[in-house]
């Protein structure tokens, strides 16, 4: 019996390597392609600030430091200190992902509030912003977002990642 799985393994692995070689390369470096891999979160370096012309909207980029195209969801998780909840994407429909290039940054707008006059606004210390659902993300505190001491929230809303700054702040209404 021994004999026989001595002779059969090698055989059988001659066989799968006899058919990988046959496949036409193309498919392979297509599957490569096609389908970029997720980005780990150790590969992505977030950034947040408010925006210099509205305080309410406070703009995010992630860049891709990874030597390899990855995707991250197609809107950011952004969550706001301890409450419920998370911005909801605008326009709606925000499921998917966004490619990132080797290198590449993406950038999204959050609209934290609509009136910050809103007797309904909460506040809050802190703004987590992730690439992707999957991620811890990375927390921002007021002070560093630059908005003072808190952030006003109200029915919260961010933009899909964009592949630039301007097209961020035209997707939230900054500038048209």
């Amino acid at each position: 019996m021994r004999i026989r799985a001595t002779i059969a393994v090698p055989a059988a692995s001659a066989a799968v390597a006899g058919l990988l070689l046959t496949a036409p390369q193309s498919q392979a470096a297509t599957a490569d392609h096609a389908r970029p891999v997720r980005c780990t979160e150790k590969s992505l370096t977030v950034r947040a600030k408010a925006a210099s012309a509205d305080p309410t909207v406070l703009r995010v980029g992630v860049t891709h430091h990874g030597a390899r195209a990855c995707v991250v969801d197609r809107v950011p998780t952004v969550t706001f200190g301890d409450l419920d909840g998370a911005a909801l994407p605008t326009p709606e429909g925000g499921t998917g992902s966004f490619r990132l290039a080797a290198g590449q940054t993406a950038y999204a707008d959050i609209r934290t509030i609509g009136d910050p006059a809103d007797p309904e606004a909460r506040r809050v210390g802190t703004v987590t912003v992730a690439a992707s659902a999957a991620h811890s993300g990375r927390s921002f505190t007021a002070a560093q977002l630059g908005t003072g001491e808190h952030v006003l929230v109200w029915e919260p809303v961010t933009t899909l990642w964009q592949p630039t700054r301007a097209a961020a702040d035209r997707a939230i209404g900054l500038s048209r």
